[in-house]
C-alpha cells in the first residue's frame, strides 16, 4: 500500500516539510556526484556504523538515503503525513518532534545491532514516528492509498488507523523475523522502523499543539 493523499484540509503552508525534504535531496545529490571512493567515506563519516559509533551520526544518520528508490519512496511518506503533523504541530515544535523521533529509532537499531560495521542510513525513522503521531491524531480520516493485487492496480481510501497499524505490524514482525540483525534483514532497520513509529506515538502526547482536530 502506497498512501497517495491524507483526505484533510491544511491550514498553514508545510514549510518545515518542505525544508526538510529539500535537505535531504541537497544531500543525497551531493553524495551522487561524488566519486565512488568518496561516496563510501563520505557514508562511514555521517551514517551510523554501531561498531564504531560517533554520537554525532545519531542525527546526520537521518539525512542519507541509499539510493533514488530509498530517497522518494521516504520522502513522498513523509509529505503526505508530516504535513499534517506540522499543520498542528506548528514548524518548531516539528522539527524537534522529527528529530527526537529520528534519534530514538536510531537508538533502538543500535541497541539490536551493537557490534555490526554496516552503516545505517535513511530518514523512516523519524518518518515512522510522524506516521505514529498521526495514527494519535487522525485515526479515522481516510487516506487516498494505491494498492496492488497480484497484477491488478487500483486506489482505494481507508482509515488511516487501519493503514498506519498494519505498515507497522509488518514492521514489527519482519524485525522479529530478523532476530535483529541487519544482514539477516535484507538491509533494512526494521526495528529503526518500529522504535521511531512507538516514540512518535508516545510523544506526541507531550507535545503542545497549535490547534487539535477530532475525527
Amino acid at each position: 500500500m502506497i498512501p497517495l493523499r491524507a483526505l484533510i484540509r491544511r491550514n498553514n503552508p508545510a514549510t518545515m516539510t518542505v525544508l526538510i525534504i529539500a535537505l535531504n535531496v541537497a544531500v543525497f545529490l551531493w553524495e551522487f556526484v561524488q566519486p565512488p571512493y568518496r561516496q563510501n567515506v563520505f557514508i562511514q563519516q555521517y551514517a551510523m556504523v554501531p561498531d564504531h559509533l560517533r554520537l554525532t551520526s545519531l542525527v546526520t544518520s537521518m539525512f542519507l538515503h541509499a539510493g533514488w528508490v530509498h530517497l522518494i519512496g521516504n520522502m513522498w511518506f513523509f509529505w503526505v503525513f508530516g504535513s499534517h503533523i506540522e499543520d498542528v504541530m506548528g514548524a518548531p515544535r516539528f522539527l524537534l518532534f522529527y528529530l527526537t523521533c529520528g534519534v530514538t529509532s536510531a537508538v533502538v537499531q543500535l541497541a539490536m545491532t551493537l557490534h555490526s560495521p554496516i552503516p545505517t542510513l535513511g530518514a523512516s525513522g523519524a518518518i515512522a514516528g510522524v506516521m505514529g503521531a498521526f495514527l494519535v491524531l487522525y485515526p479515522r480520516v481516510r487516506v487516498h492509498t494505491l494498492i496492488f493485487i497480484v497484477f491488478f492496480v487500483t486506489t482505494v481510501e481507508i482509515p488511516a488507523a487501519f493503514m498506519l497499524i498494519y505498515w507497522f505490524v509488518i514492521q514489527l514482525v519482519s524485525g522479529l523475523f530478523s532476530s535483529g540483525s541487519f544482514n539477516d534483514s535484507g538491509g533494512t532497520a526494521w526495528f529503526a522502523h518500529v522504535g521511531g513509529f512507538l516514540t512518535g506515538l508516545f510523544l506526541i502526547r507531550l507535545f503542545p499543539n497549535t490547534r487539535r482536530y477530532f475525527y
